[in-house]
């Protein structure tokens, strides 16, 4: 066999090349690179585009949402009459919260259950019978997700003038049927409107409400509204959220609105049943 001959300056320079270019190729197969700039943005989940799911920022708030204190213990609220619940609109707190409460049931929207779970938001749904239907599925995924059902009678009747056992067949009615769906009997009411009378209170705390929950300040479809001379969000405040309008803002948009109104003020969200 005869020896190789060593290889002659020409292919000396082609190895060189070829090696180059080998290496080359190699320092560019990046697999970033190759992904290309959204893919990228996944794999680095915390970058720009990770930031901008935020929870708050998906909901349309330029903050999250600062976390509620540990209820205080407060005096008991004062009865409107012997052996009648109270009647509560604002809550004598100096912690720097405001109550969220919704009424009726209309509205069964999923992505308002998304917005409560991921913005933790501790709600009170006031839910009527005859408006709910047979959505109540809906409010139990709220129920999963933090919210409390409170009662709101069974068919939305204006309560005041209507004799004891009427009034009585409308509130204890609907404990029982929350109590059936829920497991739990409501200890909160909400009258329809927000018109009672004595017999109404009565009534009420014989079906075992522990008080009748009114508001300060109120959203339909558009700003806030206010009772009293104070416009604007305080300590303590009862917010309700009735159901809107087809051609309103929905209930998310709403409650982000009041999300938003609160936090200019300093304000977070507290959990009414911590503190009624």
């Amino acid at each position: 066999m005869k020896p190789r001959r060593p290889p002659g300056p020409r292919a000396l320079v082609a190895t060189v090349l070829a090696a180059a270019l080998l290496t080359g190729c190699a320092q560019s197969v990046d697999p970033i690179e190759r992904l290309g700039r959204k893919a990228a943005q996944r794999v680095h989940p915390h970058g720009p585009a990770g930031a901008a799911q935020l929870p708050y920022r998906r909901w349309g708030l330029t903050a999250p949402l600062a976390p509620a204190p540990r209820a205080a213990r407060l005096p008991a609220a004062r009865s409107a009459g012997p052996g009648l619940p109270p009647v509560v609109s604002r809550v004598p707190t100096r912690d720097k919260v405001v109550f969220l409460t919704y009424d009726d049931g209309a509205e069964q929207d999923p992505r308002f259950v998304d917005m409560v779970r991921e913005l933790r938001l501790p709600v009170s749904m006031f839910l009527t019978d005859s408006v709910v239907g047979p959505g109540y599925g809906h409010f139990a995924r709220l129920q999963s997700v933090g919210a409390t059902i409170q009662n709101h009678t069974l068919d939305h009747a204006a309560l005041r003038g209507l004799p004891y056992l009427g009034q009585r067949a409308e509130i204890c009615g609907q404990q029982d049927k929350l109590r059936s769906r829920f497991g739990l009997r409501p200890r909160l009411f909400r009258p329809p409107y927000g018109t009672y009378d004595t017999t109404t209170l009565r009534a009420a705390g014989d079906c075992g409400v522990s008080a009748v929950v009114l508001w300060r300040a109120a959203s339909e479809d558009g700003p806030l509204t206010f009772t009293g001379s104070d416009h604007r969000l305080r300590p303590g405040d009862i917010v309700s959220l009735a159901s809107g309008e087809a051609a309103g803002p929905t209930l998310r948009e709403r409650t982000t609105r009041v999300l938003r109104e609160a936090e200019r003020a300093g304000l977070t969200v507290g959990r009414l049943e911590d503190y009624v």
